[in-house]
């Protein structure tokens, strides 16, 4: 019989007790952030349909638009950052291949969201 706890346990081994909690309320407050965003940026482009060009870079630039689009794309790309990172850790288990794919996404994540966010900038400020 052992009188160790669980902690006791597994402390050495590189496993941890609490590392998910931070991850997973990132995950549900990136969730809940994007429903409304999500919402109002298809009820948007619903009405841009026909849109051309012109219209459509005076809509980005419009009132909190830009503000909208930048809160939106960060968001996104963390959430998709999270949930990506979730299905290396869980089915990867090559530490080489398992280490590249996180850097991967990360950097992907990082640079996807920053040329994003350049875009829409461009757009509603001209250029």
């Amino acid at each position: 019989m052992e009188f160790r706890s669980t902690l006791r346990k597994v402390r050495g081994r590189g496993l941890s007790t609490e590392g998910g909690v931070g991850h997973w309320w990132a995950e549900r407050i990136t969730a809940i952030a994007l429903v409304p965003l999500t919402l109002w940026f298809v009820v948007s482009a619903i009405s841009m349909v026909d849109a051309d060009h012109a219209t459509f870079s005076h809509w980005v630039g419009a009132e909190g638009n830009p503000v909208l689009l930048i809160l939106l794309t960060i968001a996104v790309y963390q959430h998709g950052h999270l949930a990506l990172q979730v299905i290396i850790e869980d089915y990867i288990h090559h530490e080489a291949a398992h280490f590249t794919a996180l850097i991967a996404v990360k950097l992907g994540a990082f640079f996807l969201a920053v040329f994003t966010i350049f875009s829409i900038a461009k757009l509603a400020f001209g250029g």
